[in-house]
């Protein structure tokens, strides 16, 4: 078996272009990627997405350090981003406090950024979209008991 890098792929409903603005800035996303459903060489079946949606992002791509993120409105209004969070791991505390804080812009902070046994720098979010992440800077491994 070869290796299969596994990308997060996230639908947003209609805010994909406000999303990609968003992580292009606050993650230093490089868009590596990006097609409107009016700009598939394939129209889409009718009725799969909704009216209005011509000028919505069809897929992204982007590049978050040595990730890749996708993106797409998808084929419904709204997002729901339930179920998972996203980890993102910087070389220092300085680093990972200038992300957090750029991703809580609007969001939510579900645990602040602080020292935890496990790292030196931790904390948790949701970010205006609704998107959860985990921001941390690695330490070491806990002693098991």
């Amino acid at each position: 078996m070869t290796d299969t890098p596994l990308a997060p792929y996230l639908l947003f409903g209609g805010r994909c272009e406000e999303a990609i603005a968003f992580y292009k800035d606050a993650l230093r996303a490089e868009i590596v990627f990006k097609m409107l459903y009016n700009d598939s060489p394939q129209p889409m079946p009718p009725g799969s997405v909704p009216a209005g949606f011509e000028n919505k992002v069809m897929h992204a791509t982007l590049r978050v350090g040595g990730s890749v993120l996708m993106v797409s409105d998808g084929n419904t209004l709204g997002a729901n981003f339930a179920g998972f969070t996203l980890s993102l791991s910087y070389e220092t505390p300085e680093e990972a406090d200038m992300v957090f804080e750029a991703l809580a812009a609007g969001g939510q902070v579900k645990m602040p950024m602080a020292k935890t046994f496990w790292s030196p720098r931790f904390g948790m979010l949701a970010d205006r979209f609704g998107v959860s992440w985990m921001v941390s800077v690695p330490g070491e491994a806990p002693k098991p008991a």
